[in-house]
């Protein structure tokens, strides 16, 4: 006796194709991110990028990857009509997100430590997510399982998601975007491009692209204090687990995801916590903006890799990301009185960024 299941509804696949059509349009609506250029002296014969994705509407990086997961969830039949979207984020994932839900008319709910920038959590809720806190940052992961079951809803997933979710050989991934930008200057393919790991996502991407378009470029990841990444890539633990999360938002994992992928990063780079935020307040003087955390990360390390490069003879190009911009942390890194409560002395970073801005030598404090 043959027995059919069919489960197909056409209200579903429906409902799936406007939702599809409403992220694409959005998508075709926004124009591709600036390539900034940052000012170092003529004669390093180095020229510096910074990708400026703080001009996605969501404002931040972290929209190219909501885009993508909402995507990818819609299409494997996991997101369909009303079905509530829950996220484990620190903060601009989920602002992203929300961005999104709305758009589909979904409810979201965002899983954050407690510790939140209360900007991020107005601009969460000003699109329309609610925030769910927990005191402990590891608990995000087993309390957004939690709230899906109870919701009948999906958990996005961002950290085990994130690799699968952008197509990485092409698609107006950042990566092709990066090389089609720089087709006309005059060092095209950058001896560097630097990112940092939150998912894993974007540094996965970039690393497969690399290999799978045949550049040189190497890919070298940034990762700060208290993130475990550089360790289990270091030492070869991907059960590498730490006890508290990053400091700064967006980057950093007390343990390993799924999403980051260490065989596809050349090199790693341990920045301490001051110098983050030593190097974000010290750029905005230099751009004549502000820029956030992980951007002053990144930053800290592209300028050990100039010095390198300097010093070693070599002239080319670097390019980095400028995630998101500084205004959502007005309270936290550009906030003195902050700073003094964490316990941080920015003067020795700052004077190591001066010192390189001045004499191209770095040396890390």
């Amino acid at each position: 006796m043959t027995r059919i299941l069919d489960r197909s509804c056409d209200r579903t696949r429906g409902w799936t194709s406007e939702a599809v059509r409403k992220i694409e349009a959005d998508a075709n609506r926004s124009a591709d991110t600036h390539l900034l250029t940052y000012p170092l002296p003529a004669e390093w014969e180095i020229d510096l990028y910074l990708k400026d994705e703080s001009t996605h509407p969501t404002g931040s990086l972290k929209h190219r990857l909501a885009r993508s997961l909402f995507l990818y969830a819609i299409c494997n039949g996991w997101v369909t009509e009303n079905t509530p979207v829950i996220e484990a984020s620190s903060g601009s994932t989920a602002v992203s997100e929300a961005y999104f839900a709305r758009m589909l008319g979904l409810p979201f709910i965002a899983v954050m430590p407690r510790s939140t920038s209360r900007e991020k959590v107005s601009l969460i809720e000003w699109h329309g997510g609610r925030c769910h806190f927990v005191d402990e940052p590891s608990a995000i992961y087993a309390e957004s399982r939690r709230l899906a079951a109870e919701l009948g809803g999906h958990f996005m997933d961002q950290f085990t998601h994130a690799e699968r979710a952008t197509d990485w050989r092409g698609n107006n991934n950042i990566a092709e975007s990066i090389f089609q930008q720089l087709a006309r200057e005059r060092h095209a393919e950058p001896r560097w491009i630097v990112v940092g790991a939150g998912t894993g996502g974007t540094s996965a991407t970039i690393g497969r692209y690399l290999r799978y378009r045949m550049h040189r470029t190497s890919l070298a990841v940034v990762d700060p204090e208290h993130s475990v990444f550089f360790e289990a890539w270091r030492d070869g633990d991907p059960a590498r687990t730490g006890d508290r999360g990053s400091m700064i938002e967006g980057i950093g994992r007390p343990r390993v995801e799924p999403s980051f992928v260490g065989e596809s990063i050349d090199r790693m780079i341990k920045v301490p916590d001051a110098a983050s935020i030593a190097t974000s307040r010290y750029v905005e003087h230099v751009l004549g903006r502000r820029v956030g955390g992980s951007t002053g990360t990144n930053l800290w390390g592209v300028f050990a890799l100039i010095a390198e490069m300097l010093r070693e003879g070599h002239r080319g190009s670097i390019v980095t990301l400028l995630c998101d911009g500084g205004e959502r942390y007005a309270n936290t890194y550009y906030d003195d009185d902050w700073v003094a409560a964490q316990g941080l002395d920015l003067a020795p970073a700052h004077a190591v960024v001066d010192r390189f801005h001045a004499t191209g030598e770095f040396q890390a404090c």
